[in-house]
């Protein structure tokens, strides 16, 4: 049995992104595809005082047809405002010490990348790695790129061995399951509820922000609040 998963690259997403690909083989980044604009892929979230903020790499929109790996990053000075602004809400987390040095090595490694889905992909293989996480990280120009939206994702899951194929909920509104089917590959759902709460700086409670939450808050414990990690024991 192989579990495969196909998704765009997030700039430092949510835990629910990383039970995604703790709870498969092998995880696809889908940057070979129209970059959106006021999405998650150059944005998230993070708590402060005066509630949630976003922190957004500003990026160029050139084409109504520019693709994710193919998006720049516009101003340089990003990097740097963004640990600043982390460094100004997470101080005071448990576990902020511990992980201060490696994130602000991180933004500085980063600072010059000029393209957007580089740097997406270098948080999350550190964050994997923080997690403990050893799924195998590819991209989709790695495999067989054919038209069709569904049977585009059916042919990287051929290529990658795959027998099951884990998707998000938001992807049954357009999912043709029945070729999955017929390429003997069974479709299996996210289901991102049922997560516990932790000890989070400045409440209200909010779920769906950025993962360095839970990791400067909960440090080493962090897996304890990610279902993929309680399903794997």
């Amino acid at each position: 049995m192989k579990k495969v998963a196909i998704l765009q690259s997030n700039y430092i997403p949510w835990k629910g992104y990383f039970d995604m690909i703790n709870m498969v083989d092998e995880f696809v980044l889908y940057d070979c595809v129209q970059y959106t604009k006021n999405d998650w892929r150059n944005r998230n979230q993070i708590k402060t005082p005066n509630g949630v903020q976003w922190l957004t790499i500003p990026c160029r929109f050139e084409s109504m047809n520019q693709k994710i790996n193919e998006t720049k990053v516009s101003d340089k000075l990003w990097a740097s405002k963004h640990f600043k602004t982390i460094v100004q809400n997470y101080s005071k987390a448990k576990h902020f010490k511990e992980y201060k040095e490696l994130f602000e090595n991180l933004y500085k490694e980063v600072a010059d990348e000029e393209l957007l889905s580089v740097i997406n992909y270098k948080f999350l293989i550190a964050i994997n790695e923080i997690l403990g996480i050893k799924t195998k990280i590819s991209k989709c120009e790695d495999f067989s790129l054919i038209e069709g939206q569904t049977s585009r994702l059916v042919q990287i899951c051929k290529d990658a061995g795959a027998t099951h194929y884990i998707s998000g909920p938001a992807a049954k509104d357009y999912l043709d399951e029945s070729l999955f089917e017929d390429a003997g590959i069974k479709v299996e759902w996210m289901n991102y509820g049922g997560y516990g709460e932790y000890e989070q700086l400045f409440s209200p409670f909010v779920h769906g922000v950025s993962i360095i939450d839970l990791i400067f808050n909960e440090g080493s414990n962090a897996p304890k609040y990610m279902n993929s990690f309680k399903e794997n024991r």
